[in-house]
């Protein structure tokens, strides 16, 4: 007897990515009918003000799959995730960034992982393909926010993963800016759920520029990261929320 396959929601947060957003799209609709019978794929513009719309306005007309949807104006990468993670329709959610770093392709070695026993697959770098200072700071960053945080994962900040979508009935997510990573993994950690990890490739930037890596920009992130962990982390506030949530989910049942 044949086994069911899981449904997928694919989405990418993508914010002035013309150059790349298409070929994740079509890499997407190319590996998932392997994958699954029931599908979707979805690209949250945030706000871009290249011609990413246009290119993705033209891929909806082709593919039915397929569905843009258009922030006005930019709500920043924290926003951008959320609006994917409530759009998001399936059984299971896969996410990765827009600029192509990642290779869609490699969902196929994150679903094998979803066992029963296990809710969110997360991939880590294998090599990270960045300019030197890139990866200084990114080295800094993940050691520094793996102490601050307890996180146990390998790779925080690998944006590829494959969550089954019954995680957000608990966790609920807040920030608007790139510390919502964080904010998702600490709190999915934090609810017990149970994480599986996979090597992934990364792949040097061929369009467009990152919007982290300069100094104001770290400058508010550090002030962001020092909030967040006063919330998560002393304060815990979260952690009595996501019971009252899942005790209701038990009473339902």
């Amino acid at each position: 007897m044949a086994t069911e396959r899981p449904s997928i929601s694919v989405f990418f947060p993508a914010y002035n990515d013309a150059g790349t957003i298409g070929s994740l799209v079509l890499a997407a609709l190319h590996v998932l009918p392997e994958l699954t019978d029931d599908y979707e794929v979805i690209v949250v513009n945030d706000g871009s003000s290249d011609y990413t719309a246009q290119v993705l306005d033209d891929l909806a007309e082709r593919f039915p799959r397929f569905k843009p949807i258009h922030h006005p104006k930019n709500r920043g990468y924290g926003g951008a995730l959320r609006t994917g993670f409530a759009t998001a329709a399936k059984d299971l959610i896969f996410y990765t960034d827009g600029d192509a770093q990642y290779d869609p392709n490699e969902l196929r070695d994150l679903l094998p992982r979803l066992t029963p026993e296990i809710d969110i697959v997360n991939g880590y770098k294998i090599a990270r393909s960045d300019p030197l200072h890139r990866k200084i700071i990114g080295r800094v960053y993940h050691h520094g926010v793996k102490l601050m945080f307890g996180f146990k994962l390998r790779d925080v900040d690998c944006d590829f993963r494959l969550i089954r979508r019954k995680v957000f009935d608990i966790v609920q997510l807040e920030s608007d800016s790139g510390t919502i990573c964080l904010e998702l993994v600490k709190k999915l950690q934090d609810a017990g759920f149970r994480f599986a990890e996979v090597p992934v490739h990364h792949y040097h930037r061929t369009y467009g520029k990152s919007q982290f890596f300069n100094f104001p920009r770290i400058r508010r992130t550090l002030i962001q990261l020092t909030q967040l962990w006063w919330k998560l982390v002393v304060r815990k506030s979260h952690l009595k929320e996501q019971q009252q949530r899942q005790n209701a989910l038990r009473d339902q049942r």
